[in-house]
């Protein structure tokens, strides 16, 4: 009996990670969405998890709230959540977390607005279609708006609901200018008379408010810190061989997504030439910025603001850094 427990541990020692429960990863989206956040689905399916010696397993849920309940209950060792929520639970003292990366930080925002009003100066007096007050496409766009010299006030701020809405009564003409994403903008049926007036790198240049990391519970990062670097890893090798190969992508989302159309991948991919994590996601000065926002807003009313190390871990990321070093001039790994 005693050579047969020796004979296991041994056994046990030889095998390593590869033995241990597979590591989850909760995503908020049920099927590859169009964005760089589709890394965590690709990086499955492409096999970047694999290569780092890590077994990936993805929970689907939908929205950040389950995302949080999951992880809470056990049923994942990291979560992708909305930064919103983040600073809410540590600030509340409700839930103990830290961000280790993000891999899509901006929503891709972008402001369309019909042919008639030609650039930026021409949107002072005319009509703006937003969500609804105090919605994160208005408060956003205000800055953005502001930043490029327009007087808000005078803008006639029409609330229309979900993106789809906007986009719809823009189409129609019943309003001058919107916010939409990106993915809005590129599956439109029909762009006639319609043009970008500020495109999502010049959006989030102007209002660069993170929107969704990575996180884990600290004690995750005590004992299964060797995963949790090999997944930060993955993820951010696959940006970079898409950032520097976006047909890498386009192919890969045919394979998961054959419901979409390959010219509007296409497309996509060129749009996000600059909105990949190839240095893990997570800039000091961005993460400032997010949450000195966030602490504005009415849903922080009765909070009060955190320092970054409550909530933010840059260790995993500056370690994968550290092997693969930081690329210049995209996603600033400053801290």
């Amino acid at each position: 009996m005693k050579n047969l427990v020796a004979s296991l541990a041994v056994l046990a020692a030889m095998i390593g990670p590869a033995a241990a429960a597979p590591f989850r990863l909760i995503v908020t989206d049920l099927e590859a969405p169009l964005v760089p956040n589709s890394v965590m689905d690709l990086a499955v399916s492409l096999g970047y998890f694999a290569r780092e010696n890590v077994e990936v397993e993805l929970v689907r849920v939908q929205q950040t709230p389950l995302a949080v309940t999951a992880l809470q209950a056990g049923e994942g060792e990291m979560a992708n959540i909305g930064v919103d929520t983040l600073l809410q639970l540590v600030a509340s003292g409700q839930l103990d977390l830290r961000a280790v990366m993000s891999p899509s930080k901006s929503l891709a925002f972008m402001i369309v607005a019909r042919d008639a009003i030609p650039d930026v100066a021409s949107l002072g007096g005319k009509s703006f279609g937003i969500g609804r007050v105090g919605s994160v496409d208005q408060t956003l766009s205000r800055q953005v708006l502001t930043s490029a010299g327009v007087d808000v006030e005078s803008l006639e701020q029409v609330a229309l609901g979900q993106p789809a809405a906007r986009a719809q009564a823009l189409a129609a003409g019943q309003i001058d200018a919107t916010t939409m994403s990106l993915g809005t903008w590129t599956t439109l049926p029909d762009q006639a008379g319609l043009h970008v007036l500020i495109d999502q790198d010049a959006y989030y240049k102007a209002a660069p408010v993170v929107s969704k990391v990575n996180v884990v519970l600290p004690e995750t990062l005590e004992t299964r810190r060797p995963e949790v670097v090999a997944v930060v890893t993955a993820l951010t090798k696959l940006a970079r061989d898409i950032s520097a190969d976006p047909k890498l992508w386009v192919d890969a989302m045919a394979e998961v997504r054959p419901d979409l159309d390959r010219t509007k991948l296409e497309s996509l991919a060129d749009a996000y030439g600059q909105s990949w994590s190839v240095n893990g996601g997570l800039s000091a000065k961005e993460l400032a910025f997010t949450a000195d926002w966030n602490f504005k807003s009415a849903d922080f009313a009765d909070l009060e603001p955190v320092d970054m190390a409550r909530w933010v871990d840059f260790s995993v990321v500056d370690e994968v850094l550290g092997s693969l070093g930081s690329l210049p001039d995209m996603d600033p790994a400053d801290r």
